[in-house]
């Protein structure tokens, strides 16, 4: 016999607490009401996760006082994971949506179905994602929200408000959230759309829906101490010194792209994976080439392969005859900083 999902998440709202500073290695002097048991809503513990302590925070404000919290910035950067490994620990139930441009109003709120029912067909309302999350104990993680359409945006809005309560209009119901319920969104822009030309298909955002966000957290970059214990935790067959070269690497296209040299940047994940990838070519240089430089302008090679001599003191082959394109001065003095 089968359980339905209400049978397989807590009846009620929080049971237990947690210790922002034991749990998190937060300064701060809070209990955190969590669950005592977990589920299969609950997504599993990363051991290796890093957690910034200003995100971190905007997080668990969210999860105690029923904050509204977006977290912005770079791909990459691990906006969703924070949300996700905070709800971990909590054992508190997350459930994520991506508001990809296919997501429309009925997928949200739900839509009339036609069924069979003691061997009659008829039409019955099954609901969508937020009027199920908004009766249960649930995280509701809204992923990549400035992509989500503007024509569908607006039924979220009610529900960034504290008390705020969904109406059904179809069913002519209006539901008040669950104890435990929160909501969260992660987006790469603040609502501005693609200005950089890095997140085409994101959309600008409408204020006075970005006003009812009460708590914006930023994750845009990593501390390269932290980026690099993150690599060295997620491949630890990668040297140390291997590792920091990368990192230096890895800074320097973010440099690059912000003063206009590049068109594109190495992400933490992109390091993660190149480090992966030289595990399984067993090959720096290429591994480098199938993670990155083959994602580039061809006539930006040379750039990265300035980049590349400059962190590993290695000419890169791939770098493209008789091409211009040099790095700025400004890049170049980042480099001396990072070495």
């Amino acid at each position: 016999m089968s359980t339905s999902a209400d049978d397989r998440l807590p009846a009620a709202g929080p049971d237990a607490v947690v210790s922002a500073a034991t749990t998190f290695g937060l300064s701060l002097d809070w209990d955190v009401p969590a669950y005592s048991e977990s589920s299969e809503y609950v997504p599993d513990i990363d051991p290796a996760h890093h957690f910034d302590p200003e995100v971190t925070a905007a997080i668990l404000s969210g999860f105690a006082q029923n904050r509204r919290v977006m977290i912005q910035g770079l791909h990459g950067t691990g906006k969703s994971s924070h949300v996700e490994q905070v709800a971990a620990r909590l054992n508190w139930p997350c459930v994520r949506v991506n508001l990809d441009g296919q997501i429309s109003r009925l997928d949200l709120v739900g839509r009339d179905v036609v069924t069979i029912r003691d061997g009659q067909q008829v039409t019955e309302f099954r609901e969508g994602i937020l009027p199920w999350a908004v009766q249960h104990p649930v995280a509701l993680l809204l992923d990549e929200y400035d992509a989500g359409r503007p024509d569908i945006m607006f039924v979220i809005q009610r529900l960034l408000e504290r008390e705020g309560r969904l109406t059904l209009l179809d069913q002519s119901r209006v539901l008040t959230p669950h104890p435990g319920f929160r909501i969260f969104a992660t987006a790469n822009t603040v609502g501005t759309g693609n200005v950089n030309g890095l997140y085409h298909g994101a959309q600008r955002l409408n204020h006075a829906q970005l006003d009812r966000w009460s708590v914006v957290a930023a994750l845009s970059t990593l501390d390269p101490e932290v980026e690099r214990s993150i690599v060295r935790t997620r491949v630890p067959s990668v040297a140390e010194d291997v590792v920091a070269q990368m990192v230096a690497l890895a800074n320097l296209t973010r440099e690059g792209f912000r003063v206009g040299d590049l068109s594109t940047l190495m992400s933490p994940r992109t390091v993660v994976a190149w480090a992966e990838n030289m595990t399984i070519f067993s090959d720096i240089e290429q591994a480098f080439r199938l993670s990155f430089v083959n994602r580039c302008d061809e006539y930006e090679r040379a750039v990265v392969a300035e980049y590349y001599q400059r962190c590993f003191d290695v000419e890169l082959s791939e770098a493209v005859p008789g091409s211009a394109a040099v790095p700025s001065d400004a890049t170049l003095a980042a480099a001396d900083r990072t070495s």
